[in-house]
């Protein structure tokens, strides 16, 4: 029997180098690959509610491997050959109370 197992995903992680003219924070975007990302197709109905809610189309899930430390709050992701921009806050829920080795999840929408 295999093992449930997900994909790399290259995760554009944002740092700050500086401020503009105008003393607003510049950023640049680091990749760094997080191993073991699951990614989930959502729901029609998912697709609904996120647009009502957020004026975003949501077409995939990532869930995230417990050990990852990385902020996915509106940053820009790659899988499947594909840009994508996560959005929403991300759902977690406590480690200790999972049997699997993901505790997080996000929505992403298309990127470009």
């Amino acid at each position: 029997m295999a093992a449930i197992r997900g994909i790399p995903v290259i995760l554009y992680d944002r740092v700050q180098t500086g401020t503009d003219d105008f003393h607003a924070p510049v950023y640049s975007e680091n990749p760094v690959t997080v191993e073991n990302v699951l990614v989930c197709p959502v729901s029609t109905q998912d697709i609904i509610t996120d647009f009502q809610l957020y004026g975003k189309r949501a077409e995939y899930e990532l869930c995230i491997p417990k050990e990852d430390s990385h902020t996915w709050e509106d940053r820009v992701v790659e899988f499947f050959g594909q840009k994508w921009h996560t959005f929403g806050i991300p759902q977690q829920w406590q480690e200790s109370q999972l049997p699997l080795a993901w505790n997080k999840r996000v929505k992403v929408e298309r990127y470009g």
